[in-house]
């Protein structure tokens, strides 16, 4: 979690009391903060360092932290944020031109009007756009941020895509105009800017802002111009944001403009700004200001607090923590609930119940034992399940391993020489080739661990019991992990008696008879296993068996296959003996 360092002396006037360290503690308690270290008589000025959540990106400010306790402590109203168009009702605009869809596509600004700066105020502003930049813009990839002193520029403005020898302009601090391919160059050595350089550096055309006088803004996500600066003296304040990902584009620009518009002539007035994308057919007013409508149910949020609250008493809760909310009229359980444009972190009604709790007092709530009359844990049946397998294949001289969950989708699929089935779970953003998929069979594992170990005496005899994961639409989470049990042996000879007696032994600890399948025709009361020659592309021609499971009065079912590896697997995986794996999903067995 991010630890923010804010000026002691400045918060404590902003709150209106003096505090000492016990009772600001007991109040960023409350608040669910915590204050991590108090430095008087340590540091000139001091310094209290506080420790946010993760997910309050509204707090990463001097300015969030001082409104989110005034509003809880009842000093201060839920701040109304507005949009104001200028006196003459024409606003500035931005045309957004097609080239930009090639490296980042969504953009996004605003005005902040009659801003004065001091010295705090000014280093705040700039450290509330690094710390976005850093953890909910990863780093500039996802959002960049440039402000400007709007006395400099003149509108309308434009919003392109260039060639980087056609882009030439003073960067920020630097007086010698230079083109963007001598930029790259230029800012290499830069300890600061050189990490941002690869977000755009490989793309055939750089993001640039002009105004109508053709002067660059900035080239996000690297650097702005020089010519538009803001200083101290700066009143005027025009922000542009682009980005990759339209969601935290809108909570980026939310959040700034809400921080710092209460220093604006009218407080908590934005001046907006007309976006033209001709390419798309739109036209749109920039920034979003509405809050969020939402529901929630009074009784959930009474359950599980274990309070009784009336929804009058639930809303005023609400109201400490920046929500405006009211008893809905349509029915008699719901809250209507505008969630502020501050709060990007409320998904779910329970995000919202434990605002409740904050505003109620996390110290305040009743201690109840469980009404339940049993809280005796128990393990999950399919975890006493393959702990059976697991010391039954330990006993049987087997050593177990533990390969990671992702791999690649070639040693998933074309490894084994099989197609994808469509299956498998994929990471969005893999850091490696190794990490693409979740996998969807234990033996690439197995493989694997072979082949790094190839250079023990064989013969080996490994095994793992553990998930898989596939895609399963019908869940909420689109996906579900299944329990697999899977062994190899590798040596000198096949090893397919091997992992056929394992079979067999695991087969006889489950309780699962061996039978043939015209036994299991004959009498669906019968219970148990048989075997039929597999035809499996990872397998050895006539050398592989699939595993059949039929339980009393159902059809029978495959759980399973062995056999020995293809040659061509064994070359993908690097093994010059001959392999045998079993692979069986346990979840049959329960």
């Amino acid at each position: 979690m991010p630890t923010i360092s804010v000026d002691k002396a400045a918060l404590y006037k902003a709150l209106g009391k003096e505090y000492t360290r016990e009772e600001f503690d007991e109040l960023c308690f409350e608040f669910g903060i915590e204050l991590d270290d108090d430095t008087t008589g340590i540091e000139e000025p001091a310094q209290l360092k506080i420790e946010i959540p993760a997910n309050r990106y509204d707090m990463l400010c001097f300015e969030g932290i001082a409104m989110n306790l005034n509003v809880f402590l009842g000093r201060q109203e839920v701040p109304q944020y507005k949009l104001k168009a200028p006196a003459d009702g024409k606003l500035l605009e931005v045309t957004v031109k097609p080239e930009t869809q090639q490296v980042r596509q969504y953009f996004s600004c605003a005005i902040l009007r009659g801003i004065k700066f001091d010295e705090a105020k000014y280093a705040s502003f700039i450290s509330l756009q690094d710390k976005l930049h850093q953890n909910l813009a990863r780093q500039r990839s996802l959002v960049a941020i440039g402000t400007h002193d709007l006395s400099t520029l003149k509108g309308p403005f434009t919003y392109e895509a260039l060639p980087p020898d056609q882009i030439k302009f003073a960067p920020l601090n630097q007086t010698k105009e230079m083109n963007a391919t001598e930029m790259m160059e230029f800012y290499e050595k830069d300890l600061q800017l050189r990490k941002y350089l690869p977000i755009i550096r490989d793309k055939p055309v750089y993001p640039i802002i002009y105004d109508a006088n053709r002067t660059v803004l900035s080239m996000p996500p690297i650097i702005n111009s020089n010519h538009s600066k803001i200083t101290l003296n700066t009143t005027d304040v025009f922000i542009d944001i682009t980005a990759t990902d339209k969601t935290k584009l809108e909570i980026v620009s939310q959040i700034l403009v809400a921080m710092f518009s209460p220093y604006c002539s009218e407080p908590y007035t934005i001046e907006p700004v007309r976006i033209i994308s001709p390419h798309n057919n739109e036209t749109r007013e920039s920034p979003d200001l509405k809050p969020r409508p939402s529901q929630a149910s009074a009784k959930f949020i009474n359950s599980v607090c274990g309070l009784e609250l009336s929804r009058e008493e639930i809303c005023r809760m609400l109201s400490k923590m920046c929500y405006t909310a009211k008893p809905s009229a349509t029915d008699a359980d719901k809250l209507d609930i505008d969630i502020p444009i501050t709060r990007a972190d409320v998904l779910h009604q329970a995000d919202i119940m434990e605002d409740v709790a904050i505003g109620y007092g996390f110290n305040n709530l009743p201690r109840n034992f469980p009404s339940i009359s049993s809280t005796v844990a128990a393990a999950l049946p399919i975890n006493k399940l393959a702990d059976i397998v697991r010391n039954e294949s330990a006993m049987a001289g087997w050593s177990e391993v533990m390969p990671l969950i992702l791999c690649s989708h070639d040693e998933n699929y074309a490894w084994l020489n099989k197609k994808d089935d469509g299956l498998a779970v994929r990471l969005q953003n893999p850091k490696a080739l190794e990490y693409q998929i979740v996998r969807t069979s234990l033996v690439p594992g197995l493989l694997k661990t072979i082949r790094e170990n190839r250079r023990h005496a064989v013969p080996m005899k490994i095994f793992e019991v553990s998930d898989i994961g596939v895609k399963d639409d019908s869940l909420e989470r689109r996906s579900k992990n299944i329990r697999h049990f899977a062994a190899a042996w590798y040596g000198k000879s096949s090893g397919f008696e091997q992992v056929h007696g394992l079979l067999d032994r695991i087969m006889l600890m489950l309780r699962s008879a061996f039978i043939t399948r015209e036994e299991g025709l004959k009498n669906t009361k019968l219970q148990g296993y048989f075997i039929e020659e597999l035809n499996d592309p990872s397998y050895l021609p006539g050398h592989a068996a699939a595993v059949f499971l039929q339980l009393s009065g159902q059809k029978p079912q495959q759980v399973g296959s062995f056999g020995v590896m293809h040659p061509t697997v064994l070359k993908n995986f690097d093994l010059p003996f001959p392999t045998s794996t079993l692979e069986l999903n346990l979840e049959y067995f329960l």
